[in-house]
């Protein structure tokens, strides 16, 4: 069963389907394709959270619904909590 959804294909980022606990191997569905990935949680993520599905640096796009969501302020690895602590909008 899986855990969290991805929207498409290149995306970053996942979103939890029921909540997720730290050091949880969690399984995802890319929606576009129905491929599964999975990934080992590095922090608990709360229902309708992101989880990190692809390794980032501090500075890069993060990407979701093939759409630049915003900049990383710290480096992110497969399994990371994404969320205002280490992502930040590009608009301002």
């Amino acid at each position: 069963m899986h855990k969290f959804l991805i929207h498409n294909q290149g995306d970053h980022v996942g979103v939890a389907t029921s909540p997720i606990q730290s050091g949880e191997k969690v399984t995802g569905v890319y929606m576009d394709t129905d491929e599964k990935v999975d990934v080992t949680s590095h922090g608990d993520i709360p229902l309708g959270h992101k989880i990190a599905v692809a390794d980032l640096a501090e500075g890069e796009s993060v990407i979701k619904y093939l759409v630049t969501i915003g900049e990383t302020t710290a480096s992110l690895s497969k399994g990371d909590y994404v969320h205002t602590h280490n992502i930040k909008t590009k608009r301002w």
